[in-house]
């Protein structure tokens, strides 16, 4: 294992940045590759990204990208190389699990943002993100094979690290002492639990998720993302790529979410945050029997993936610090919320600009980090809490308590104003409207001479 020598410890960034501080970061998905980028742009020449995975490999499934992460990627300059591989999600419908239609909403350049709201399979976006940091930062920036495995609080604010890694049957231990670390190691963070012992792990709320990728004709999933099911279970599908192939074939994202059934024990729980458990797709057909909205089929949609992967729902409660010295956390690290919205990746998008930023402007890094959390926490607690309560998805509960049996007409279930209310509410949890999106992004950095 080859990592960076520590920096002039307890000095804070030397005066004039004429030596960057070694900032590392624990976690290899997205938000940690991007905080990489970020500080990078930022003018940080010392950043270092440890994984405790042997390689970076396109796995997992979909995931959507609001337009505010598109526009924090695109000032990174990743934008063309992220779409190759994804789609500009246009328009998202929610039915009732009759058929019904009961809303419509544009997406993206549709909803009158200068950026796309874009559907892509979470290994592209991660190839895209790693590839940019080896070609930029250089390879020894993104060192695999690694995991923290303990942190101590130095009594100066620094902190100390414990390093487990192995390099086939060869294991060995280390410790280092960076300037700033940053906590990016996902769900079943270390570095969290460092900074606050006891906590234990993720809660369960009862549900259970499957989700799945599926190669399909592009005419058998129209070009929308649909929200589907009742007040028990719902369905999730879109497409996340352009139409390849004679057959002109896309990669579909789906996921069934429902209660676990009163028989079946909790999950245990070392595995709760796993997404790794495969389970056959076909298992789950009879959970939706005759789902088909506008055309789309559901069960054809499941029959089409190999294998999908279940996963129990859980979050982190919100907490009421992240920052400890020159120790903070971000994405799921910080926030993990249900897997039922678009907001994860794209919050740890913006948490990865907003942190580079902060500790650009402040030199010194306790106080960078602090100005980090108050701008992001506040936002990011709100959106924690709206997740639970199921945020616009309400819709579909509130259509199948009026009408369980289908409608014609959703305005004679629930008037206009009332559906435009429900999703203006979970709007207003965030900075995410149009004006302030189109502004640009408020986390440029205006590079001091030298400082590169």
């Amino acid at each position: 294992m080859s990592l960076p020598t520590p920096g002039p410890y307890g000095q804070g960034f030397p005066s004039g940045y004429g030596q960057s501080p070694h900032v590392m970061i624990a976690g290899a998905g997205v938000a940690g590759l991007t905080a990489a980028l970020a500080l990078h742009a930022a003018g940080f020449e010392r950043v270092t990204v440890v994984e405790a995975a042997p390689a970076i490999r396109p796995v997992g499934a979909g995931l959507d990208l609001m337009p505010e992460a598109v526009r924090e990627l695109d000032a990174l300059g990743l934008l063309d190389a992220l779409e190759a591989g994804a789609l500009r999600t246009r328009e998202l419908r929610y039915y009732h699990r009759t058929g019904g239609l009961i809303s419509r909403e544009p997406r993206g350049l549709g909803a009158g943002y200068r950026w796309p709201h874009l559907s892509v399979h979470r290994g592209h976006l991660q190839q895209v993100l790693a590839g940019a940091v080896r070609a930029r930062l250089g390879p020894a920036a993104l060192v695999t094979g690694v995991r923290v495995s303990g942190v101590e609080l130095l009594p100066d604010g620094r902190p100390r690290l414990r390093l487990e890694h192995r390099d086939g049957a060869v294991r060995g231990r280390a410790s280092l002492e960076p300037d700033v670390l940053v906590g990016a190691d996902g769900i079943r963070s270390a570095v969290r639990a460092a900074l606050h012992p006891g906590e234990g792990g993720p809660p369960w709320n009862g549900m259970l998720a499957w989700r799945g990728v599926s190669r399909m004709p592009a005419r058998a999933v129209g070009a929308f993302m649909l929200i589907a099911g009742d007040d028990r279970q719902k369905a999730v599908v879109y497409p996340m790529g352009r139409p390849t192939g004679q057959t002109r074939e896309v990669l579909v994202n789906w996921a069934l979410t429902r209660p676990a059934e009163p028989t079946r024990p909790a999950p245990e729980e070392r595995l709760r945050g796993d997404w790794n458990r495969p389970v056959p797709a076909s298992a789950l057909l009879p959970y939706c029997t005759g789902w088909e909205f506008d055309g789309v089929s559901v069960p054809d949609v499941l029959s089409a993936a190999d294998t999908a992967y279940a996963y129990a729902m859980v979050d982190r409660e919100p907490l009421d610090r992240w920052t400890h010295g020159r120790t903070t956390l971000i994405g799921d690290a910080a926030h993990a919320m249900y897997p039922t919205g678009p907001h994860g990746a794209t919050q740890s998008i913006v948490d990865a600009r907003a942190l580079a930023h902060a500790l650009a402007v402040h030199p010194d890094p306790a106080e960078g980090l602090a100005a980090y959390e108050r701008e992001r926490r506040p936002v990011t607690t709100a959106l924690q809490r709206a997740g639970r309560e199921r945020g616009p998805e309400a819709v579909i509960d509130l259509a199948h308590a009026r009408a369980p049996q289908g409608f014609t007409d959703i305005h004679e279930v629930i008037p206009a104003e009332e559906l435009a209310a429900v999703a203006d509410r979970y709007a207003a949890t965030g900075p995410s409207d149009p004006a302030t999106v189109n502004q640009g992004s408020p986390y440029e950095v205006q590079l001091r001479a030298g400082r590169r």
